[in-house]
């Protein structure tokens, strides 16, 4: 058993001890180098793996990377795509939930087409994570954020579409560089937390997701797939993210090449980087890539996994005892988790460490200006889909019955990933609040009750939509409308029980409100062409019904803009697994007309676009500025997102039928005009060229176009790029 003894274990202490005497001696106030915040990053992190045995570096393999034995205090992950989430839902609190402030989905967020929103949002979910994590009455959670998700929402079955910011690659690396900003915070030095992006790559399937297999061309990859990731770190400044749990042309993310090769040679990531819940153990049950425990650890070991969400410990030490991996391949992948670390502070003293201080005084998530901003960014992610008649806004004075019905009337749902609010407002609550004391409003959810309910009401306003947490568990949902984690869309039709008692309201009272309360997009095509008004809401905000019900009355202009293509049928989208997405997918390569197109939504009053000016030529090094003229024609304020996109005329590859490269949201009062300014660099004009492995701005004319969404162009003008 003597021969067995790992000897390095045995002087390691020793040689500590001594070696802290010295130190002891050379830095003063500091025990030992890694704690001297003086010390340059790297120099910390050589003497703190110094220091540290073969069992401690494993332990830190995990998602704590604690060393108690030399007072380095790391912190775990928490998951947070629009708010802590710290509940009951998923069971994030565990045995202690706690509550905190919950946005709309991340699907919702996008919708306001606000990347200042999105930021501010981010920071208040920072904010809230930092007190949570320090205060002395909870320190509970960590300051590592799974948020945001920067997958792409290519395909409206996808069971995950909620967790998005849509379809367009260009549209979500601005909303993921803001949210990372805004989770990261402006402090030159230290993270209030640090953003970890989901799911690295191309991982818009549920359904056999732990071992299906994404196949599209390096174009794609770097045009479309990779682009949101690559922004969120060489411009967001993320420095942490989960590989997915799918195979990217034939390889398990979770041991690609493509994590070192790409992300950390060429993108600068030099973070954590982590896999999903349990794919270690799926590369060999799953995928059967491997056939032993320690060759799957060592496969991620040399792909660049520094944090397991797994139980990988004897595998990783089974890796090492047969030499499969070496302990300087560990040191090298732990150089990511405490990079991280020193920018949360955590070697730190605190006092160093301005974010230290959030942990004292009430809870943030009972403060009147997180729960304003609730109601405002759920406000702004409102989008109206239809309006005749001017049926909206209601008069909320004029007496009169509304009936209030639907199964999504009368509750804030959250889903997997929510955490749970301190108070919610359901749209029953909004509207009762909201109306005067001549309106009668009555409600049921009993489909029955609310045929009667409809004929005596003046106005119905129906709530339908889906379930995104479902109530039948794990992997199960409540029909092949439902989607959710790890079960995929089987249909984009509203729930036929739904839409059938849409079918019979109507028949009793024309005049209806119907709110589509939904994760994804619908089918709707006979609400379409029958419904006066209907509005889109995604769940989860606190604040959904108090928001809901400002729009529906006309405090507040819904101005919000679908990020996804709304297909007619779901026989206008190729096959799922189809990861191409030039044979017909999204905005870009779509021919069909949808029902509602990317960037579509109305508002209640109108506007009018104008004198577009673009220079005549541009440099492929430089920016293109344009400017157009927006007036609000109508009678009442109106948000509107002016929206430019772009045509290549010349382009000798096959490009987009259009894609988006600007667009800015702005409020105006009726009859005011503003020149609103897009500006985009040349080089987005860019196409992945592989004979030079780079992009490469073409020589070409390309069109400029402006409107009010992707199918609503305005104005046009040419300008003539030079290379």
């Amino acid at each position: 058993m003597l021969f067995n003894l790992d000897f390095r274990n045995i002087f390691r202490p020793v040689c500590c001890a001594i070696l802290a005497l010295i130190q002891s001696t050379a830095f003063g106030q500091y025990k030992y180098p890694f704690q001297n915040p003086n010390l340059p990053a790297e120099t910390r992190i050589t003497n703190l793996l110094s220091l540290m045995t073969i069992d401690e570096k494993v332990d830190c393999l995990g998602t704590n990377p604690t060393v108690e034995r030399l007072g380095v205090k790391g912190t775990r992950h928490i998951e947070g795509l629009h708010g802590v989430a710290m509940g009951i839902i998923g069971n994030w609190g565990g045995k202690t939930p706690v509550p905190t402030t919950i946005f709309p989905q991340s699907i919702g967020l996008a919708e306001t087409w606000s990347p200042e929103l999105l930021e501010r949002a981010a920071s208040i979910e920072a904010n809230e994570a930092r007190y949570l994590f320090q205060s002395e009455k909870y320190k509970k959670g960590g300051l590592v954020v799974r948020a945001p998700n920067a997958d792409l929402g290519r395909d409206p079955r996808w069971g995950r579409t909620e967790e998005c910011y849509g379809e367009d690659a260009f549209f979500n690396a601005t909303m993921v560089v803001s949210y990372i900003k805004g989770l990261q915070g402006n402090d030159p030095k230290y993270w209030e937390t640090a953003a970890l992006m989901k799911h690295f790559l191309a991982n818009s399937n549920e359904d056999g997701r732990d071992s299906s297999n994404s196949v599209f061309d390096s174009r794609l990859f770097n045009e479309y797939y990779g682009y949101t990731f690559r922004k969120g770190i060489e411009v967001g400044g993320s420095k942490a993210y989960m590989a997915s749990y799918n195979k990217v042309n034939g390889i398990p993310q979770a041991v690609n090449p493509m994590l070192k090769n790409i992300t950390v040679d060429q993108w600068g990531q030099n973070g954590i980087i982590c896999t999903d819940g349990g794919a270690y153990k799926l590369l060999m049950t799953a995928h059967h890539y491997y056939t032993t425990p320690e060759k799957a650890a060592a496969g991620c070991i040399k792909a660049g996994i520094n944090q397991f969400l797994d139980n990988y410990k004897a595998g990783v030490k089974g890796a090492l005892d047969n030499n499969l991996i070496t302990e300087s391949d560990i040191d090298q992948n732990l150089r990511g988790v405490f990079r991280v670390m020193i920018k949360l502070g955590q070697l730190d003293p605190p006092e160093m460490v301005p974010y230290s201080a959030i942990k004292d005084g009430p809870e943030p998530w009972l403060s009147k200006s997180h729960q304003d901003f609730a109601r405002l960014i759920t406000q702004k992610s409102i989008v109206l889909l239809k309006n005749t008649q001017n049926l909206l806004p209601l008069d909320k004075n004029k007496p009169g019955t509304i009936a209030v019905v639907g199964p999504r009337s009368a509750e804030v749902l959250q889903d997997w990933y929510s955490g749970t609010p301190p108070y919610s407002v359901s749209p029953l609550e909004g509207i009762k609040n909201k109306v005067g004391t001549g309106v009668n409003v009555i409600h049921t959810t009993n489909n029955l009750v609310a045929i009667s309910m409809a004929k005596a009401a003046d106005v119905v306003i129906v709530c339908v939509g889906n379930n995104p947490s479902g109530n039948l568990g794990w992997k199960k949902v409540d029909g092949p409308t439902e989607g959710r984690e790890a079960v995929d869309r089987q249909s984009i039709a509203l729930d036929s029980l739904q839409e059938e008692f849409v079918k019979k309201l109507y028949a009793v009272n024309p005049h209806i409100v119907m709110v589509l309360v939904s994760s994804f997009p619908y089918a709707i095509n006979w609400e379409q062409e029958h419904i006066a008004a209907i509005l889109h809401v995604t769940h989860c905000s606190q604040e959904l019904g108090s928001a809901l019900a400002d729009v529906i009355f006309g405090d507040v202009d819904p101005g919000g803009k679908l990020v996804q293509t709304w297909p007619g049928s779901v026989s206008q989208l190729p096959q799922i697994m189809d990861y191409d997405i030039r044979h017909g997918r999204t905005y870009m390569y779509m021919k069909d007309k949808p029902l509602y197109p990317f960037g579509f939504g109305l508002s209640y009053t109108t506007f009018k676009y104008s004198n577009l000016r673009a220079p005549a030529k541009c440099d492929a090094k430089d920016s293109l500025s344009v400017t157009i003229d927006v007036e609000n024609t109508g009678k009442r304020i109106g948000d509107e997102v002016v929206q430019l996109y772009v045509k290549h005329l010349g382009s000798k590859v096959e490009r987009p039928l259009k894609e988006l490269k600007a667009f800015k949201r702005i409020s105006l009062e009726p009859g005011k005009k503003q020149t609103v300014q897009l500006k985009f660099a040349a080089q987005d004009l860019a196409y992945w060229n592989d004979r030079k492995n780079d992009f490469l701005v073409e020589s070409e004319p390309v069109m400029l176009m402006a409107g009010s969404s992707s199918a609503d162009i305005r104005e046009t003008a040419t300008v003539q790029i030079k290379n």
